[in-house]
């Protein structure tokens, strides 16, 4: 009896996977409503609905979309000494940094963090030459499609690569923690905002809100004006703006802020992203 249900519960499953992709979609968009429509008959949970949508939707964005912009790269200059360059490493608690010559245009390697931690045991450090450490850079222009600089990530093995503008400037840095936080949402622990607050600060000076942060919080916070006499949360008046209910990874402007939806359901919006906009 029980082979029986089990047997025609599966049956029932099938069939319902079936129908729901019964017409073989024409675009991507029309893919992404069949994924979505297969969500709501609950044949895909939200958070893998969100990862075929990041994955999808991943081809569309170039490495400018998502690159830590070149005015907020923590950089080490090759003629620091250690005891210089050490207080910004330890204070920013990335695992890499940029090592340039002459200028910030002038990118001689990268310097990994663990790779200092040999010299704790050396009391003596008068002969430390930061270029014996240096792992070679990569370089990608800022037009680079996302979904191929992951591919070219995990061929090389490599974790961060600097982004480079036509005229063969630095641009900005791009990791592959970036790019995959396309796909499946924020992935580091440092980027998650406490329950106890709405308002979170990141190392690049982005600022992760949540959208039921009230409006006069925000206010508070950022020295702004916006007025709540119309809505509440920072949600609202994002959605407000778009003039319809986000998907993940839309963008918009607000003033002197710009708001990139990182989490959204079918809904109401969850987590934005913020980047000050220099005027």
């Amino acid at each position: 009896m029980s082979e029986d249900r089990s047997s025609n519960g599966q049956k029932s499953w099938l069939g319902k996977l079936t129908q729901a992709f019964a017409h073989e979609p024409k675009n991507r968009q029309e893919l992404l409503e069949l994924l979505r429509e297969a969500h709501q008959n609950k044949l895909l949970d939200s958070e893998a609905l969100t990862i075929v949508e990041g994955a999808i939707q991943v081809a569309d964005l170039q490495v400018r979309d998502i690159m830590v912009p070149r005015s907020q790269l923590i950089s080490i200059k090759s003629t620091q000494t250690l005891q210089e360059f050490l207080p910004a490493v330890i204070d920013a608690a990335h695992s890499r940094y940029p090592v340039v010559g002459e200028n910030h245009d002038d990118v001689i390697g990268v310097l990994l963090a663990k790779d200092l931690l040999p010299l704790i045991l050396q009391n003596d450090h008068s002969n430390f030459n930061i270029k014996d450490l240096l792992r070679p850079a990569t370089f990608v222009p800022e037009s680079k499609r996302l979904n191929v600089l992951l591919r070219e990530f995990r061929a090389n093995h490599n974790h961060m690569a600097i982004v480079i503008d036509e005229y063969g400037g630095v641009a900005g840095l791009v990791t592959i923690e970036d790019v995959l936080e396309q796909i499946v949402g924020d992935i580091e622990d440092e980027h998650d905002v406490e329950e106890d607050s709405y308002i979170k600060p990141l190392p690049s000076g982005d600022f992760l809100i949540k959208a039921l942060t009230p409006i006069e919080n925000f206010n508070e916070f950022f020295e702004s004006e916006f007025s709540d006499d119309e809505f509440d949360t920072v949600g609202g008046l994002v959605m407000s703006a778009f003039g319809h209910l986000p998907k993940r990874n839309e963008i918009t402007e607000i003033g002197a802020y710009r708001f990139r939806i990182l989490n959204a359901d079918s809904r109401r919006i969850h987590l934005l992203r913020l980047t000050p906009i220099a005027r």
